[in-house]
């Protein structure tokens, strides 16, 4: 064969293998678009997912649920408990928008698999208010305006209310001045916004957050030193 005929031979091979390729570049093109790959994964997918019993009890509700082990807290409330006020801010434990209570505790629900609270009590925002009565906190937070777009706002006053229960149990934080000191702790700013660094307001309304959590804070220590 000639020179010329093999690079025309090599010529046409070369066109055969960019149109099949160039063929199935845009035939994966169109189901990636038109979702045809997406519900293939879900079908095979769907079968072989292996769920885990999960009894919780949320804002003084039981549920017994079903749940994919990799299920995040903050997903089931959200999406399957029909609870959105818990936000999902970062999604890395980072912002604290998440937070909720679990017996009692502070943690942030993003970062937390629901299938290790099996048998928890968990609070959210919506679960602060006696029906038509907020929460001390919730109404503070009104009244100084510890908010602007609110998004953050759930997962602050989760926190706040937590937060005011490890300072009147005398737990100790970085700025606490002494901490052989028993008992409840003066809740003055600096505890404060220190106790509460883990949860991030990107609107900058920390002063009224802090002059609500003060007020609260104050009022509950009256109450502990009443005479019953």
């Amino acid at each position: 064969m000639t020179t010329n005929a093999t690079n025309t031979v090599a010529r046409r091979e070369f066109l055969k293998t960019s149109v099949l390729a160039g063929t199935a570049i845009f035939t994966a093109s169109r189901l990636l678009t038109d979702g045809g790959v997406g519900e293939v994964a879900a079908a095979t997918q769907q079968p072989g997912t292996e769920t885990v019993a999960v009894r919780l009890r949320v804002n003084g509700q039981n549920y017994g649920l079903r749940l994919d082990p990799r299920t995040s807290l903050l997903d089931l409330l959200r999406e399957k408990l029909d609870l959105p006020g818990t936000k999902k801010g970062c999604n890395h434990g980072q912002c604290g928008a998440c937070t909720v209570l679990v017996d009692g505790r502070r943690i942030n629900s993003c970062l937390a698999l629901a299938v290790i609270y099996d048998g928890s009590e968990i609070t959210t925002v919506e679960g602060l208010a006696k029906g038509d009565e907020l929460h001390p906190l919730q109404a503070a937070f009104v009244r100084h305006e510890g908010f602007q777009c609110g998004y953050c706002t759930p997962g602050q006053i989760c926190s706040a209310v937590a937060m005011l229960s490890e300072v009147g149990q005398g737990t100790a934080s970085h700025v606490t001045e002494d901490v052989r000191k028993a008992g409840a702790i003066a809740l003055t700013d600096e505890e404060i916004r220190e106790r509460m660094s883990g949860n991030i307001c990107r609107c900058g309304a920390y002063p009224g957050i802090v002059a609500a959590i003060r007020e609260v804070g104050h009022q509950e220590a009256q109450k502990a030193q009443m005479p019953v």
